[in-house]
């Protein structure tokens, strides 16, 4: 696997550190974010670049019950 190809774990590590920036839950943790309003965005689009990204990737993880991934770098995140 080419370096530019290999899973970028600084992903999982925004999940659980940055915030909504805007809307109904804004300020809130991505992580945090309640599974309703992440299948709204899967219904209406997820916004373009980075931030549309990191929604569809926590969508994907909460809907397929992964969310323990995320619990070791919410530890982290607290410290």
């Amino acid at each position: 696997m080419a370096e530019s190809e290999q899973p970028n774990s600084d992903i999982l590590k925004d999940l659980v550190k940055f915030k909504m920036p805007f809307g109904k839950y804004k300020g809130t943790t991505l992580c945090n974010l309640p599974v309703s309003y992440l299948e709204w965005f899967y219904r209406e689009g997820f916004p373009p670049g980075k931030l549309g990204m990191q929604l569809a990737t926590i969508y994907e993880i909460k809907i397929n019950g992964l969310e323990y991934l995320l619990n070791p770098l919410k530890k982290q995140n607290i410290k």
